[in-house]
């Protein structure tokens, strides 16, 4: 089996998705913009042949890779980073193969023609509208109310994302987001911020996962000092996680999604109702693949890769531990990490159930925060108690400290 992959080399996880394909014994075509030397020694090694091509002209692009592939079939054409959806897309019309089409792809790109398609399927969505223009956006908000959140419509994770409390705060965020053509402004929903994933193929949910942010990402990318709790569930049909994996089985009929991974975000109300928020047609980012990994001791790179490429999920899915990944962030107005304060401590205490560590070592620069999602390192704790997880996910919120200097 031959399937294009387009970007192989970044973001982060990218490689281990090449891996999985070529680990179910696909060919791994990659299509990238970096140089072959540039990419990651895990993508180079897994990879059949390489193209590098330039993204800033989809048509350009979709000739480029035709003249690459002369006389070679394809058979799937994947993609996992959000930006380059459409011109996975147009490839697959391209080459006449199964996946998502242009018009799949903007449902789930479009996140008022989302809203709309999961609306009209009798599921709760905030309100919201798009606008163009600042007399459209107010416009909208009228409806809305206060708290209100403005983001770009086509917009990835909290990039250009703003709570607005009061028309103060609104006409702020319209002057923070003059470049963005357009945007959505929708209701802002009080209440804990959860996923529901899954990997499907053919239309069957072969594995499904909810996990929980602590605190919302939105309020993670405006403050420095905190450090970002996601909780992979090991029960998910509890009553926190439960409204939401019944919403997200009508939001994944509602779309008709077929095969590969989806990552949905929603609300739970005090009440305990379940608010769609958004979904995407990819896998989540921020290593969230990595800690289901370590709550269903499974590896969903390939299992990703299985699903799409034979339609079956063959390990193991039932869920083993719950598992908290925690985001550091260095401390200090200095340049470089110089220490990792309480780390013996804890690991004293809980070293048996940490699953894995990666810390930017000492003596190396602090990563900008606003710009690194995994800031200055993570850690993975488990345990099948979820009050335990939580507790030691807590003490490595509260005790541990990347300190800058």
């Amino acid at each position: 089996m031959n399937v294009v992959f387009l970007s192989p080399g970044f973001p982060a996880e990218m490689p281990l998705f090449a891996r999985g394909l070529a680990q179910v014994g696909a060919k791994v075509l990659g299509v990238g913009d970096q140089p072959a030397a540039a990419l990651p020694p895990e993508a180079r090694e897994v990879l059949s042949d390489y193209l590098q091509c330039s993204f800033s002209d989809e048509n350009a692009a979709v000739e480029q890779v035709r003249a690459w592939l002369r006389g070679r079939s394809v058979d799937r054409v994947e993609c996992s980073w959000e930006r380059l959806m459409y011109l996975a897309a147009r490839l697959r019309h391209a080459f006449g193969v199964p996946g998502m089409t242009m018009e799949q792809t903007a449902i789930v790109r479009d996140k008022e023609r989302m809203k709309q398609a999961v609306e009209a399927a009798g599921l709760r969505v905030p309100r919201h509208g798009r606008a163009q223009s600042r007399q459209e956006a107010w416009s909208v908000v009228e409806r809305t109310g206060f708290p209100a959140i403005l983001k770009p419509i086509d917009g990835a994770g909290s990039q250009n994302t703003f709570r607005c409390d009061d028309a103060a705060q609104f006409e702020a965020a319209l002057e923070r987001t003059r470049h963005v053509d357009e945007i959505s402004v929708e209701e802002y929903v009080e209440g804990e911020e959860l996923t529901y994933d899954t990997v499907c193929a053919g239309g069957r949910i072969l594995f499904e996962n909810v996990s929980w942010y602590k605190p919302k990402p939105m309020i993670l990318a405006q403050n420095e000092w905190i450090s970002m709790q996601n909780i992979v569930l090991r029960d998910i049909h509890a009553e926190l996680p439960r409204p939401g994996v019944e919403l997200g089985h009508g939001v994944l009929r509602a779309l008709g999604f077929e095969t590969g991974f989806t990552h949905m975000e929603w609300f739970r109300t005090a009440s305990g109702e379940a608010v769609f928020g958004e979904i995407g047609g990819r896998p989540p980012g921020a290593r969230l693949v990595h800690a289901m990994n370590y709550g269903y001791d499974l590896d969903l790179f390939t299992g990703w890769a299985e699903a799409v490429c034979y339609g079956r999920l063959s390990q193991d899915t039932t869920p083993k531990y719950n598992a908290s990944m925690i985001f550091k962030r260095a401390q200090g107005h200095g340049p470089r990490v110089v220490e990792h304060r309480g780390l013996r401590e804890l690991m004293q205490r809980y070293g048996e159930h940490v699953a894995t560590i990666e810390l930017t070592p000492v003596g190396e620069p602090k990563r900008d925060w606003r710009k690194v999602v995994v800031g200055d390192g993570w850690i993975v704790v488990r345990h099948p108690d979820l009050a335990y997880t939580l507790q030691m996910s807590d003490a490595f919120v509260n005790d541990l400290l990347v300190v800058a200097g």
